[in-house]
């Protein structure tokens, strides 16, 4: 465990260091762009922060590289190589984007070469349990199907990326989680580099993210735009098939409740809301007869902000969510008896969703009327004249597509 605690020390720190770096480059020199109509905030900011984390990736990498329990990753494959290659083109089309506003074409054709170029280097889902057996398709189409699935996830995790602390706080929380899966798989099925690979990945994530947050939190001084976000998504993409194509089902404790279709199932509820907007956006747009990729003000979190709930309560929700997803099939995983996971997800959900129908001021607003709180000073006011307009005041991070 203390080589991935030294690594994610050094991630946090230089990616803190970084953003500090960063946002002051940007605004010396003016590197902020103007605000757009489906913009909430309310001055430019800069949205180069992915700049910050990318450079936290190579110093996690490049400590990871010194650790012997590391090393085996650097030696004995080109995934780890071709997973900073992948990273760094992203990187390079994220930051582009950030200051020039890409066609969706082009970043588009990046993301392909970026999930081909691991593809190729053997971050394939070669595998999927299916009952007691194992589902092998044809090279081709293993390589295709993974090449799909890696752009789909950091297109969701992409355009998630709507409200100050959302994806930083999102891949914080299940990445957390999708650490202490990889090594109780560990524990489970023995060293394997690619659950090795895939913890060292989930770790570094939660580190990037922890360092860029307090530049990234209501109010935002810097939006980690195109590059941050599908650099998280990348990343979680790889970790994610490094566990669930890979891992023979069999090799896990089969008296576990639901155990052979974790590697499908945890992934799947990590990446629940992403892949829930992202599949709404693009069935609203193709109907509308728009390109997918064409951005608009109709995300989960955009509905969220007309419902009432501040930027806050709305990132919160959200993080809720992803949590309670999370640790009840963690819990499935991990107990002999699913009653905990059923408890937690339940409540969880009882909990989320009255955070979601009774945006704090509307529960205000009930509880003044009951006689029960009194609503007076100038926070109540701006409140009140903030319901009216949802997003009034709000510091959104930028809808990055």
């Amino acid at each position: 465990m203390l080589p991935f605690l030294i690594v994610a020390a050094v991630a946090v720190v230089v990616t803190a260091i970084a953003s500090a770096i960063v946002l002051k480059l940007a605004r010396k020199y003016g590197l902020a762009p103007q605000l757009r109509s489906r913009d909430v905030h309310q001055t430019p900011t800069p949205r180069l922060g992915g700049v910050a984390m990318f450079v936290g990736l190579l110093a996690a990498f490049a400590v990871a590289r010194t650790q012997p329990d590391f090393a085996p990753l650097f030696t004995d494959s080109g995934i780890m190589w071709a997973l900073i290659g992948a990273c760094a083109i992203i990187a390079g089309v994220g930051i582009l984007d950030d200051l020039l506003d890409l066609d969706w074409m082009v970043k588009l054709a990046a993301q392909f070469a970026a999930t081909g170029l691991l593809a190729w280097n053997g971050v394939q889902i070669v595998s999927l349990p299916v009952g007691d057996t194992l589902v092998v398709a044809s090279p081709v189409v293993n390589f295709v199907l993974t090449v799909f699935l890696m752009t789909l996830v950091m297109n969701a995790v992409n355009f998630v990326d709507g409200l100050d602390g959302l994806v930083a706080g999102v891949g914080i929380i299940v990445n957390a989680i999708f650490f202490i899966y990889t090594r109780i798989l560990h524990d489970q099925v023995g060293g394997l580099d690619s659950i090795t690979l895939a913890s060292l990945i989930a770790i570094v994530i939660v580190a990037i993210c922890a360092g860029f947050m307090p530049f990234n939190w209501h109010r935002a001084r810097m939006f980690m735009g195109d590059t941050g976000a599908l650099l998280v998504g990348l990343l979680m993409a790889t970790s994610t098939v490094l566990v669930t194509g890979q891992l023979n089902p069999a090799s896990l404790d089969l008296k576990l409740v639901l155990a052979a279709y974790m590697p499908i199932i945890l992934p799947i509820a990590v990446l629940a809301l992403p892949l829930a907007d992202f599949s709404l956006a693009v069935i609203r747009r193709v109907r509308a007869g728009k390109s997918p990729f064409s951005a608009d003000r109709l995300h989960l979190h955009h509905r969220l902000l007309d419902m009432g709930h501040s930027p806050v309560q709305a990132v919160i929700i959200f993080y809720l969510g992803s949590a309670v997803l999370s640790v009840a099939v963690l819990l499935v995983f991990t107990q002999d008896s699913p009653v905990l996971a059923i408890v937690v997800l339940v409540v969880g959900t009882v909990i989320t969703l009255l955070t979601l129908l009774f945006p704090l001021r509307r529960a205000k607003k009930l509880l003044a009327q009951r006689g029960l709180i009194t609503l007076q000073g100038r926070g109540e006011s701006a409140d009140a004249v903030n319901a009216g307009h949802p997003g009034a005041g709000a510091s959104e991070e930028r809808n990055s597509e």
